[in-house]
Protein backbone atom coordinates (compact mmCIF):
# COMPACT_ATOMS: atom_id res chain seq x y z
CA UNK A 1 0.00 0.00 0.00
CA UNK A 2 1.05 3.72 -0.78
CA UNK A 3 0.56 6.11 2.58
CA UNK A 4 -0.35 9.69 1.23
CA UNK A 5 0.02 13.07 3.14
CA UNK A 6 -3.21 15.32 2.43
CA UNK A 7 -2.03 18.50 0.52
CA UNK A 8 -4.36 21.34 2.28
CA UNK A 9 -5.58 24.71 0.32
CA UNK A 10 -8.69 26.47 -0.05
CA UNK A 11 -11.13 23.88 -1.67
CA UNK A 12 -12.09 24.27 -5.26
CA UNK A 13 -15.35 25.66 -6.27
CA UNK A 14 -15.42 23.86 -9.09
CA UNK A 15 -15.29 19.81 -9.41
CA UNK A 16 -12.69 20.55 -12.37
CA UNK A 17 -10.54 22.01 -9.58
CA UNK A 18 -11.10 19.61 -7.25
CA UNK A 19 -10.27 16.22 -8.79
CA UNK A 20 -7.18 18.20 -9.50
CA UNK A 21 -6.63 18.68 -6.14
CA UNK A 22 -7.82 14.96 -5.30
CA UNK A 23 -4.59 13.90 -8.26
CA UNK A 24 -2.10 16.14 -5.94
CA UNK A 25 -3.21 14.67 -2.80
CA UNK A 26 -2.75 11.05 -3.96
CA UNK A 27 0.89 11.77 -5.32
CA UNK A 28 3.12 13.00 -2.02
CA UNK A 29 3.98 11.09 0.53
CA UNK A 30 3.35 11.02 4.11
CA UNK A 31 5.50 13.62 5.94
CA UNK A 32 5.13 16.24 8.97
CA UNK A 33 1.82 14.98 10.52
CA UNK A 34 1.09 17.64 12.93
CA UNK A 35 1.63 16.46 16.21
CA UNK A 36 -1.75 17.34 18.64
CA UNK A 37 -1.07 18.67 22.24
CA UNK A 38 -1.70 15.32 24.85
CA UNK A 39 -4.06 17.50 26.63
CA UNK A 40 -6.34 18.16 23.09
CA UNK A 41 -6.34 14.91 21.40
CA UNK A 42 -8.51 12.28 21.81
CA UNK A 43 -8.67 9.15 23.64
CA UNK A 44 -11.85 7.07 23.10
CA UNK A 45 -12.25 3.49 24.50
CA UNK A 46 -13.49 2.21 21.20
CA UNK A 47 -12.64 2.85 17.51
CA UNK A 48 -15.56 3.34 14.70
CA UNK A 49 -14.75 1.93 11.53
CA UNK A 50 -17.02 2.18 7.95
CA UNK A 51 -16.57 2.01 4.53
CA UNK A 52 -18.93 3.65 1.57
CA UNK A 53 -21.93 1.01 0.65
CA UNK A 54 -21.11 -1.54 -1.53
CA UNK A 55 -24.20 -4.40 -3.14
CA UNK A 56 -23.17 -6.21 -0.13
CA UNK A 57 -22.00 -4.27 2.85
CA UNK A 58 -22.11 -7.56 4.92
CA UNK A 59 -19.62 -9.38 2.71
CA UNK A 60 -17.45 -6.68 2.71
CA UNK A 61 -17.47 -6.53 6.83
CA UNK A 62 -15.88 -10.11 6.26
CA UNK A 63 -13.53 -9.03 4.04
CA UNK A 64 -12.34 -6.62 6.31
CA UNK A 65 -12.57 -8.41 8.83
CA UNK A 66 -8.61 -8.73 9.25
CA UNK A 67 -8.48 -5.26 9.03
CA UNK A 68 -10.82 -4.25 11.72
CA UNK A 69 -8.89 -7.42 13.98
CA UNK A 70 -5.51 -6.00 13.39
CA UNK A 71 -7.12 -2.34 14.30
CA UNK A 72 -8.00 -3.78 18.05
CA UNK A 73 -4.57 -5.52 18.35
CA UNK A 74 -2.51 -2.66 17.20
CA UNK A 75 -4.44 0.51 19.28
CA UNK A 76 -5.37 -1.58 21.79
CA UNK A 77 -9.04 -0.47 21.39
CA UNK A 78 -12.50 -1.61 20.36
CA UNK A 79 -13.78 -1.92 17.34
CA UNK A 80 -17.14 -1.16 16.01
CA UNK A 81 -18.20 -1.27 12.53
CA UNK A 82 -20.96 1.30 10.75
CA UNK A 83 -22.57 -0.26 8.22
CA UNK A 84 -24.00 2.97 6.03
CA UNK A 85 -26.95 3.67 4.21
CA UNK A 86 -25.11 5.75 1.58
CA UNK A 87 -22.02 7.52 1.16
CA UNK A 88 -23.50 10.51 3.13
CA UNK A 89 -23.77 8.56 6.05
CA UNK A 90 -20.54 8.11 6.29
CA UNK A 91 -19.50 11.70 5.87
CA UNK A 92 -22.36 12.50 8.47
CA UNK A 93 -20.65 9.76 11.05
CA UNK A 94 -17.35 11.46 10.21
CA UNK A 95 -18.54 14.79 10.87
CA UNK A 96 -20.44 13.88 14.10
CA UNK A 97 -17.60 12.05 15.73
CA UNK A 98 -19.75 9.04 15.15
CA UNK A 99 -16.97 7.15 12.72
CA UNK A 100 -12.88 7.61 13.40
CA UNK A 101 -11.85 5.77 10.52
CA UNK A 102 -13.59 5.44 7.22
CA UNK A 103 -12.78 4.62 3.19
CA UNK A 104 -14.27 6.99 1.30
CA UNK A 105 -14.46 7.73 -2.57
CA UNK A 106 -12.20 10.56 -3.63
CA UNK A 107 -15.03 12.39 -3.91
CA UNK A 108 -17.36 11.91 -0.81
CA UNK A 109 -13.66 12.56 0.90
CA UNK A 110 -13.62 15.83 -0.56
CA UNK A 111 -17.03 16.93 0.50
CA UNK A 112 -16.13 15.55 3.85
CA UNK A 113 -12.50 17.26 4.31
CA UNK A 114 -14.50 20.81 2.73
CA UNK A 115 -17.39 20.72 5.82
CA UNK A 116 -14.43 19.91 8.40
CA UNK A 117 -10.47 19.91 7.86
CA UNK A 118 -10.25 16.93 10.37
CA UNK A 119 -11.15 14.69 8.02
CA UNK A 120 -7.85 13.69 6.67
CA UNK A 121 -6.06 10.84 4.59
CA UNK A 122 -3.52 8.40 5.82
CA UNK A 123 -3.11 5.92 3.05
CA UNK A 124 -4.80 5.18 -0.40
CA UNK A 125 -3.56 2.08 -2.32
CA UNK A 126 -2.59 1.01 -6.14
CA UNK A 127 -4.49 -2.34 -7.52
CA UNK A 128 -3.79 -4.68 -9.70
CA UNK A 129 -4.39 -5.90 -13.29
CA UNK A 130 -8.23 -7.01 -13.38
CA UNK A 131 -10.83 -7.43 -16.08
CA UNK A 132 -11.84 -3.76 -16.49
CA UNK A 133 -9.45 -2.60 -13.86
CA UNK A 134 -5.59 -0.89 -14.95
CA UNK A 135 -3.02 -1.73 -12.69
CA UNK A 136 -1.92 1.27 -11.06
CA UNK A 137 -2.85 3.82 -8.16
CA UNK A 138 -6.14 4.77 -10.02
CA UNK A 139 -9.35 3.74 -11.27
CA UNK A 140 -11.75 5.32 -14.27
CA UNK A 141 -15.14 5.77 -14.43
CA UNK A 142 -16.67 3.80 -17.49
CA UNK A 143 -19.99 4.04 -19.39
CA UNK A 144 -21.42 0.45 -19.92
CA UNK A 145 -23.63 -0.91 -21.75
CA UNK A 146 -25.41 -4.38 -22.67
CA UNK A 147 -24.33 -5.87 -25.59
CA UNK A 148 -26.84 -7.46 -28.27
CA UNK A 149 -28.91 -3.96 -27.31
CA UNK A 150 -29.03 -1.22 -29.27
CA UNK A 151 -27.36 0.93 -27.16
CA UNK A 152 -22.96 0.68 -28.98
CA UNK A 153 -22.68 4.15 -29.16
CA UNK A 154 -23.05 7.60 -26.76
CA UNK A 155 -25.57 8.70 -29.33
CA UNK A 156 -27.26 5.90 -29.63
CA UNK A 157 -28.19 6.46 -25.58
CA UNK A 158 -29.76 9.54 -26.17
CA UNK A 159 -33.41 9.34 -24.49
CA UNK A 160 -32.02 6.11 -22.43
CA UNK A 161 -32.40 5.29 -18.79
CA UNK A 162 -28.90 5.27 -17.04
CA UNK A 163 -28.39 4.24 -13.80
CA UNK A 164 -25.58 6.61 -11.55
CA UNK A 165 -24.48 5.00 -8.41
CA UNK A 166 -24.68 7.62 -5.16
CA UNK A 167 -24.55 11.53 -5.39
CA UNK A 168 -21.63 11.24 -3.09
CA UNK A 169 -19.73 8.97 -5.73
CA UNK A 170 -17.02 10.18 -7.96
CA UNK A 171 -17.28 7.95 -11.02
CA UNK A 172 -20.87 7.48 -10.29
CA UNK A 173 -21.69 10.87 -10.66
CA UNK A 174 -19.29 13.32 -10.29
CA UNK A 175 -17.33 12.74 -13.58
CA UNK A 176 -20.83 11.84 -15.43
CA UNK A 177 -21.79 15.31 -14.44
CA UNK A 178 -19.08 17.10 -14.71
CA UNK A 179 -16.61 15.22 -17.39
CA UNK A 180 -19.03 13.13 -19.67
CA UNK A 181 -21.66 15.92 -20.10
CA UNK A 182 -18.82 17.69 -21.69
CA UNK A 183 -18.66 14.64 -24.09
CA UNK A 184 -22.44 15.31 -25.06
CA UNK A 185 -23.01 19.12 -24.86
CA UNK A 186 -25.41 19.20 -22.60
CA UNK A 187 -26.08 18.44 -18.70
CA UNK A 188 -26.74 14.85 -18.55
CA UNK A 189 -30.08 15.21 -17.22
CA UNK A 190 -31.23 16.53 -20.40
CA UNK A 191 -29.07 14.41 -22.58
CA UNK A 192 -30.50 11.05 -21.01
CA UNK A 193 -34.69 10.34 -20.91
CA UNK A 194 -34.11 9.18 -17.11
CA UNK A 195 -31.37 9.21 -14.74
CA UNK A 196 -31.43 6.11 -11.59
CA UNK A 197 -28.92 6.17 -8.42
CA UNK A 198 -28.82 2.57 -7.87
CA UNK A 199 -26.99 2.79 -4.61
CA UNK A 200 -24.07 1.00 -5.61
CA UNK A 201 -21.22 0.43 -8.65
CA UNK A 202 -22.33 -3.17 -8.01
CA UNK A 203 -25.57 -3.00 -8.48
CA UNK A 204 -25.31 -0.81 -10.87
CA UNK A 205 -23.56 -2.96 -13.39
CA UNK A 206 -25.84 -5.80 -12.68
CA UNK A 207 -28.48 -3.46 -13.49
CA UNK A 208 -27.25 -3.33 -16.74
CA UNK A 209 -27.02 -7.42 -16.98
CA UNK A 210 -30.43 -7.62 -16.44
CA UNK A 211 -31.51 -4.79 -18.66
CA UNK A 212 -32.99 -2.93 -15.84
CA UNK A 213 -31.11 0.26 -17.15
CA UNK A 214 -29.88 1.00 -20.70
CA UNK A 215 -26.26 1.67 -19.61
CA UNK A 216 -24.66 2.65 -16.23
CA UNK A 217 -21.32 4.63 -15.15
CA UNK A 218 -19.41 2.70 -12.84
CA UNK A 219 -16.05 2.39 -11.27
CA UNK A 220 -13.56 0.23 -13.20
CA UNK A 221 -12.24 -1.89 -9.64
CA UNK A 222 -15.83 -1.84 -8.53
CA UNK A 223 -17.15 -3.60 -11.72
CA UNK A 224 -14.57 -6.37 -11.57
CA UNK A 225 -15.80 -7.30 -8.04
CA UNK A 226 -18.94 -8.48 -9.98
CA UNK A 227 -17.43 -10.23 -12.34
CA UNK A 228 -15.73 -12.13 -9.96
CA UNK A 229 -18.95 -12.70 -8.26
CA UNK A 230 -20.04 -14.29 -11.31
CA UNK A 231 -22.83 -12.08 -11.64
CA UNK A 232 -21.81 -10.56 -15.20
CA UNK A 233 -18.57 -11.23 -17.76
CA UNK A 234 -16.59 -8.60 -19.32
CA UNK A 235 -17.67 -9.42 -22.78
CA UNK A 236 -21.35 -8.65 -21.81
CA UNK A 237 -20.77 -5.04 -21.98
CA UNK A 238 -19.73 -2.59 -24.35
CA UNK A 239 -17.50 0.34 -22.88
CA UNK A 240 -18.88 3.52 -24.75
CA UNK A 241 -16.67 5.80 -22.39
CA UNK A 242 -13.92 5.98 -20.08
CA UNK A 243 -12.64 8.59 -17.97
CA UNK A 244 -9.07 9.67 -16.84
CA UNK A 245 -7.77 8.02 -13.95
CA UNK A 246 -9.16 9.13 -10.92
CA UNK A 247 -7.30 8.16 -7.78
CA UNK A 248 -8.07 5.24 -5.86
CA UNK A 249 -10.39 5.10 -2.16
CA UNK A 250 -8.44 7.21 0.38
CA UNK A 251 -8.47 5.86 3.80
CA UNK A 252 -8.90 8.69 6.18
CA UNK A 253 -9.08 9.02 10.30
CA UNK A 254 -9.86 12.41 12.73
CA UNK A 255 -7.25 14.29 13.24
CA UNK A 256 -7.64 15.00 16.31
CA UNK A 257 -7.21 11.80 17.74
CA UNK A 258 -4.20 11.13 19.82
CA UNK A 259 -1.03 10.83 17.52
CA UNK A 260 -0.32 7.43 19.22
CA UNK A 261 -3.22 6.11 17.71
CA UNK A 262 -2.96 7.48 14.34
CA UNK A 263 0.26 5.87 14.16
CA UNK A 264 -1.12 2.53 14.89
CA UNK A 265 -3.94 3.38 12.51
CA UNK A 266 -1.45 3.86 9.86
CA UNK A 267 0.81 0.90 11.01
CA UNK A 268 -2.33 -1.32 10.84
CA UNK A 269 -2.94 -0.66 7.20
CA UNK A 270 1.08 -0.97 6.22
CA UNK A 271 2.13 -3.83 8.40
CA UNK A 272 -1.34 -5.95 7.16
CA UNK A 273 0.98 -8.02 5.18
CA UNK A 274 2.12 -9.81 8.04
CA UNK A 275 -1.01 -11.08 8.71
CA UNK A 276 -2.03 -14.60 7.18
CA UNK A 277 -5.25 -14.03 7.21
CA UNK A 278 -5.39 -10.69 5.09
CA UNK A 279 -4.40 -12.59 2.03
CA UNK A 280 -8.23 -12.31 0.42
CA UNK A 281 -8.16 -8.77 1.40
CA UNK A 282 -4.40 -7.88 -0.56
CA UNK A 283 -5.50 -10.50 -3.11
CA UNK A 284 -6.18 -7.26 -5.86
CA UNK A 285 -3.65 -4.80 -4.07
CA UNK A 286 -0.44 -4.13 -5.99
Amino acid sequence: MHIDQQVRGPLARRAGSLLSALALSAAVTVSGLSQAKAAECENPDELTFAIIPTEETVAELQLYKPVTDRLAKMTGKKIQFFMPTSYASVVEGLLSKFVDVAVLGPYTYVIANSKDPNVEVFATYAKKKGHMQEEGPGYKAALISKKGTKFTTIDSLKGATVGLTDPGSTSGNLMPRVVFSKVVGMDIDKFFGKVAYTGSHELSAVAVGKGKVDAAFVATHRFDNVVNKGEIKLEDVNILWESKPIPQDPFVYRKPLCEDIKKNIRETFLGLHKEAGAKKFLANVK
